[in-house]
């Protein structure tokens, strides 16, 4: 019998939130590394539902009026072995209600000066995506190659979705 292998795409969600120059950044205790609030996606959510609801679970703040930025794949290999994907639909505000938590389960949350972010700590293509968004002014695409160590592979870039 023919048994033909299926892989499930994860979804997430995050969003750049550009306040005074500032970006809200998650620090994550695993590797040190530095991300932006967001998480997987629920079943029958749509990508505004859920960046919505990751961003408040982790900041307590809720996003007002996110707009796609960016969509991108991510392809973890194991030697040449494909063994999960991702796909992440990146969204940037510049307003928000609500205190930010002072708790938060997956890290430290720091707002970062946009001009020091090429210098913290994180996977090498959150730099490129990073860049690309808050230069932007329409979404961008891409597509990127890790190994399981999250070694950089390969990159690719689009300026439109």
């Amino acid at each position: 019998m023919f048994m033909k292998e299926v892989f499930v795409m994860q979804r997430v969600t995050n969003c750049i939130v550009i306040e005074n120059n500032h970006i809200l950044l998650l620090k994550k205790p695993r590797r040190g590394w530095y991300a932006i609030p967001g998480g997987k996606m629920e079943p029958g959510e749509t990508i505004q539902e859920s960046v919505v609801r990751e961003y408040w679970e982790e900041t307590a703040l809720t996003l007002e009026n996110p707009k796609l930025s960016g969509v991108f794949t991510f392809s973890m290999y194991d030697n040449d072995q494909l063994e999960t994907e991702w796909m992440m639909f990146t969204f940037k505000a510049t307003s928000y209600q609500g205190e930010l938590t002072e708790h938060c389960d997956e890290g430290e949350l720091e707002w970062v000066p946009i001009d020091h972010i090429h210098s913290l700590p994180m996977a090498e293509g959150d730099h490129k995506i990073y860049e690309y968004i808050l230069s932007a002014s329409s979404p961008v695409s891409g597509a990127f190659s890790y190994t399981n160590e999250f070694e950089l592979i390969d990159c690719r870039m689009n300026d439109e979705v």
